[in-house]
Protein backbone atom coordinates (compact mmCIF):
# COMPACT_ATOMS: atom_id res chain seq x y z
CA UNK A 1 0.00 0.00 0.00
CA UNK A 2 1.25 3.10 -1.04
CA UNK A 3 1.99 6.08 1.75
CA UNK A 4 0.28 9.09 1.32
CA UNK A 5 3.62 10.85 0.26
CA UNK A 6 4.55 8.29 -2.15
CA UNK A 7 0.78 8.46 -3.70
CA UNK A 8 1.75 12.81 -4.21
CA UNK A 9 4.61 11.86 -5.92
CA UNK A 10 3.52 9.04 -8.54
CA UNK A 11 3.44 10.83 -11.54
CA UNK A 12 6.49 13.11 -10.76
CA UNK A 13 10.16 11.25 -12.00
CA UNK A 14 12.21 11.40 -9.06
CA UNK A 15 14.81 12.92 -10.64
CA UNK A 16 16.03 13.80 -14.20
CA UNK A 17 17.03 10.85 -16.39
CA UNK A 18 21.01 11.87 -17.77
CA UNK A 19 21.20 9.29 -19.97
CA UNK A 20 18.07 10.64 -22.28
CA UNK A 21 18.43 14.41 -21.34
CA UNK A 22 21.34 17.11 -21.55
CA UNK A 23 19.96 20.13 -18.89
CA UNK A 24 20.79 23.42 -18.57
CA UNK A 25 19.88 26.33 -15.83
CA UNK A 26 18.99 29.62 -16.57
CA UNK A 27 18.53 32.12 -13.78
CA UNK A 28 16.72 35.59 -14.46
CA UNK A 29 17.10 38.10 -11.72
CA UNK A 30 13.77 39.88 -10.57
CA UNK A 31 14.82 43.09 -13.04
CA UNK A 32 14.49 41.09 -16.03
CA UNK A 33 11.11 41.16 -17.57
CA UNK A 34 8.64 38.73 -18.59
CA UNK A 35 8.96 39.69 -22.32
CA UNK A 36 12.54 39.73 -22.35
CA UNK A 37 12.85 35.80 -20.12
CA UNK A 38 10.29 35.04 -23.36
CA UNK A 39 12.39 36.25 -25.66
CA UNK A 40 15.66 34.33 -24.28
CA UNK A 41 13.33 31.33 -24.05
CA UNK A 42 12.49 31.24 -27.65
CA UNK A 43 15.96 31.66 -29.01
CA UNK A 44 17.47 28.78 -26.85
CA UNK A 45 14.16 26.46 -28.32
CA UNK A 46 14.79 27.91 -31.82
CA UNK A 47 18.16 27.35 -32.17
CA UNK A 48 19.65 25.46 -29.45
CA UNK A 49 16.84 22.72 -29.94
CA UNK A 50 16.15 23.34 -25.44
CA UNK A 51 12.21 22.75 -24.42
CA UNK A 52 11.03 23.71 -21.08
CA UNK A 53 10.95 21.60 -18.04
CA UNK A 54 10.77 23.14 -14.83
CA UNK A 55 10.40 27.16 -14.20
CA UNK A 56 10.57 28.19 -10.53
CA UNK A 57 9.57 31.46 -9.64
CA UNK A 58 11.12 32.48 -5.83
CA UNK A 59 9.96 34.46 -3.44
CA UNK A 60 12.49 37.09 -4.40
CA UNK A 61 11.45 37.46 -7.57
CA UNK A 62 14.43 35.30 -9.19
CA UNK A 63 13.06 33.01 -12.27
CA UNK A 64 14.88 29.96 -12.37
CA UNK A 65 14.93 27.95 -15.55
CA UNK A 66 15.49 24.13 -16.07
CA UNK A 67 15.45 23.41 -19.99
CA UNK A 68 16.38 20.50 -21.39
CA UNK A 69 17.01 18.64 -24.78
CA UNK A 70 17.36 14.73 -25.87
CA UNK A 71 21.09 13.50 -26.42
CA UNK A 72 21.18 11.95 -29.58
CA UNK A 73 23.96 9.00 -29.44
CA UNK A 74 25.71 8.37 -33.25
CA UNK A 75 25.53 4.82 -33.83
CA UNK A 76 28.53 3.92 -36.27
CA UNK A 77 27.39 2.29 -39.83
CA UNK A 78 31.12 0.91 -40.86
Amino acid sequence: MATPAQRRHEGQPATPDPDRYEYRLLTFPRTTSRAEARRLLTEHADYGRWELDRVRLTFGGVRRVRLRRKIIRVVRTA
